[in-house]
C-alpha cells in the first residue's frame, strides 16, 4: 500500500513540478524574450481600457427591385494616441502620423507636453492600412488602436433623415437627429466591449469580446428609393440655385400605404464631416417647420365642400373678383372678377373669392371639423421633434379667418401634415401614416415588418373624385397653358402661393412661400409629390418656380417604375 501511495505522489509532484516549469517557461518568454512587446500592450491596455469597439445596426435604403443600399453602417480603423510619459521624441512621432493624416501640429505637442497624462488621443478613422503601417513603426510612446466610426456612404443623401450620432453629456453616443435619434433604442446596444489583456497573454483565443447582452438589437430598412432620393435632391438644388431661397423641400409618397420613397431639403450637410456645418442644417424641416401653404388648400376646401353636400360640381357662384368680409378684403390673386362660373373653376384658376364663398357655406363648425380631422392629431411620421401645426384661427368666431383658412392662410402645418392630408385626395378620401422604416432586421435573422396599415377616413369617394376631375383638367389645361399635358397619363395638380408674414403680423405684398402638389395616375395614383420653396427671390408664383421640377420627377417616375398608360383606360367619363 505504502509503495502504490508513494508511486501516486511521485506522478503528483511529477506533473506538478511540469506545470511549474512550463510556467516559469512562459513567464520567461513574457517577461525577458517579449517583454517590450508585452509591455506595449500592457500600455495600451491601462490606456485604452475605455476605448471600445463601437457597435450599432445599419440602416439602409431600398431599390425599387428590393436590393438594400448601405445609408449608415460601421468603418473599421485605427485610431492613433501617445502616452506623454514615454514620447521620447515628439516631433519624430509627429512627422510619422501627420504623414498618413492631416495632424493639427499645435494641438499634437500641446498634448505631448502633458506628462502627467498616459493617453492623449491624436488621430482618427486612419485607414487599416495605415494604421497598420503605423503600428510597424513601433515608436515609443505612440499608441496604433482599432475602433469603429459611424459612415454615411450616401454623403448628403437623405441627411437630414437618416440624421447623425453624437456624444451625450456623459461622454457615450447616440442618435442625436433623424431616423439615428427615432431609432436609437433599436440600433444602439453596444459599449461593452473590452480588451483582456491576460487572456492575450495565456492563450490564443484573441484579444477583443463582446458582451452579448449589449449587442445591437436591428438593422433598419428604410421606404427610401436612392436613384428616387438623388433626383429630387437635383431637382430641389436647382431651384435653391436660381432662385435663392430660405430653403427648399419636397416629399415623394405612395398614397395608398404612406411609404415614403423620398423626402429632403435644401440647405443639407453631409454626415460624415459636420464639424463646421450650421447646427439648425440639422433638423428636419419636413417634420419641424410649419408653412402657410397657400392654395393648394383648396383643394381640401373644395372637398370638404363636396362631402359636406354644401355644393355640387355644377353649382355655380359670382366671382366678383373681390370681396369684403368682416371689414377685410379678401381678392383674387389678379383682383379680376369672372362673373357667375361653376365650381371647377375655383381650383382650375385659384380663385379666392370661390373659396371663400365654399367656406361661407360650410360654416365654421362643419369646416373646423374638417380641419381638425386633417391636421389635429400627429402624423405618426416615425421622425423626432414633429412640430405642431398652427391651428388656432379654428377657434375664430369671424368668418375672415375661415375665408383666409379656406385659400391657406392664417393656417400653418408641416409638409409632412400637407401630404398626408393631400394624399386623401389620393387615395379614395381616406389619410394614411406616413413613414420612413418599413421593417427591422432582428440579430437572429427574423424580420419584424412594421405595422403602418392604420387609415383615418375624411372624405367620401364621390366627393374625391369630383374634387380630383378639377385637379385633372387643372393639368390638362392650365399648367403650362396646356403645354405640361402628359398624353398617355392623367396626373392631378395644384399650385400654391402664399404671402409670407410679417413679423408682429400682416403679409409682406413682395415674399412668397410657392407649393405645388400632383399625384397620378389621378384615379388609382401611385406616387403624390409634395415640392416647396420658401421665399424666393424676383418671382412670384409657383407655376414659375416648381413647375419645371415637379414635371422633371413625374416624367422620371414614370419612366423609371414603368408606369402603364393610363388614358382612356381608367379615367371616367
Amino acid at each position: 500500500m505504502r509503495a502504490a501511495f508513494r508511486f501516486r505522489l511521485r506522478i503528483l509532484l511529477a506533473v506538478l513540478g511540469s506545470m511549474a516549469l512550463l510556467l516559469l517557461g512562459r513567464l520567461f518568454m513574457v517577461q525577458i524574450v517579449h517583454g517590450a512587446e508585452y509591455t506595449r500592450k500592457a500600455e495600451r491596455q491601462y490606456t485604452a481600457g475605455a476605448t471600445t469597439l463601437y457597435n450599432r445596426g445599419a440602416i439602409y435604403f431600398t431599390r425599387k427591385d428590393g436590393t438594400l443600399i448601405s445609408a449608415a453602417t460601421l468603418d473599421t480603423g485605427y485610431l492613433v494616441a501617445i502616452n506623454p510619459e514615454i514620447l521620447t521624441d515628439p516631433q519624430a512621432a509627429y512627422d510619422a502620423i501627420s504623414a498618413l493624416t492631416p495632424l493639427d501640429h499645435d494641438a499634437f505637442f500641446t498634448s505631448a507636453a502633458k506628462k502627467s497624462d498616459p493617453y492623449e488621443e491624436v488621430a482618427h478613422h486612419l485607414s487599416q492600412k495605415d494604421g497598420e503601417a503605423l503600428s510597424a513603426k513601433k515608436i515609443p510612446g505612440v499608441l496604433v488602436i482599432r475602433e469603429r466610426w459611424r459612415a454615411y456612404p450616401g454623403g448628403t443623401l437623405a441627411a437630414q433623415t437618416i440624421g447623425l450620432i453624437g456624444y451625450n453629456d456623459d461622454n457615450t453616443l447616440s442618435g442625436r437627429y433623424g431616423l439615428e435619434r427615432y431609432y436609437d433604442g433599436a440600433l444602439e446596444r453596444s459599449g461593452a466591449t473590452y480588451r483582456n489583456f491576460f487572456a492575450q497573454l495565456f492563450s490564443n483565443l484573441g484579444d477583443v469580446f463582446v458582451d452579448a447582452r449589449n449587442a445591437r438589437s436591428a438593422d433598419l430598412v428604410t421606404t427610401i428609393e436612392p436613384e428616387v432620393e438623388q433626383r429630387l435632391m437635383d431637382d430641389l438644388a436647382q431651384v435653391q440655385e436660381r432662385y435663392h431661397s430660405k430653403e427648399t423641400g419636397g416629399i415623394i409618397m405612395d398614397p395608398a400605404t404612406g411609404e415614403i420613397i423620398a423626402l429632403g431639403s435644401m440647405p443639407t450637410f453631409d454626415p460624415n464631416n459636420f464639424e463646421h456645418t450650421d447646427i439648425s442644417t440639422f433638423n428636419n424641416p419636413l417634420v419641424e417647420h410649419v408653412y402657410e401653404f397657400g392654395s393648394i388648400f383648396k383643394t381640401l376646401t373644395m372637398a370638404s365642400g363636396l362631402d359636406a353636400g354644401v355644393i355640387t360640381p355644377q353649382m355655380t357662384y359670382n366671382d366678383t373678383g373681390c370681396i369684403t368680409v368682416d371689414a377685410s378684403r379678401i381678392c383674387n390673386w389678379d383682383r379680376k372678377a369672372r362673373g357667375v362660373i361653376p365650381m371647377k373653376q375655383v381650383i382650375m384658376q385659384s380663385l379666392n373669392v370661390g373659396a371663400s364663398w365654399i367656406a361661407t357655406r360650410l360654416g365654421h363648425d362643419e369646416q373646423r371639423a374638417y380641419f381638425t380631422k386633417l391636421f389635429g392629431q400627429p402624423t405618426g411620421i416615425d421622425l423626432p421633434g414633429e412640430t405642431s401645426p398652427l391651428l388656432g384661427n379654428l377657434q375664430s368666431p369671424r368668418q375672415v379667418e375661415y375665408d383666409n383658412m379656406s385659400f391657406g392662410q392664417g393656417i400653418a402645418v408641416t409638409p409632412v401634415q400637407m401630404i398626408r392630408a393631400l394624399g386623401a385626395l389620393a387615395d379614395g378620401g381616406a389619410m394614411v401614416e406616413p413613414h420612413i422604416v418599413r421593417k427591422e432586421v432582428l440579430l437572429s435573422g427574423e424580420t419584424n415588418a412594421l405595422d403602418w396599415s392604420e387609415k383615418t377616413p375624411v372624405f367620401s369617394p364621390q366627393a374625391v373624385q369630383d374634387t380630383v376631375t378639377m385637379m385633372d383638367e387643372t393639368m390638362d389645361e392650365k399648367v403650362s397653358n396646356g403645354a405640361a399635358k402628359i398624353p398617355t397619363m392623367s396626373v392631378a395638380v395644384k399650385t400654391g402661393t402664399a404671402q409670407l408674414t410679417k413679423p408682429g403680423g400682416g403679409y409682406y405684398e413682395d415674399r412668397f412661400f410657392h407649393s405645388f402638389v400632383g399625384f397620378f395616375p389621378s384615379y388609382a395614383p401611385r406616387f403624390i409629390i409634395l415640392l416647396y420653396t420658401n421665399d424666393p427671390k424676383g418671382v412670384q408664383y409657383s407655376s414659375e418656380t416648381l413647375t419645371t421640377s415637379f414635371m422633371d420627377l413625374t416624367h422620371f417616375l414614370i419612366n423609371y417604375y414603368d408606369l402603364r398608360p393610363d388614358r382612356g383606360l381608367t379615367e371616367p367619363s
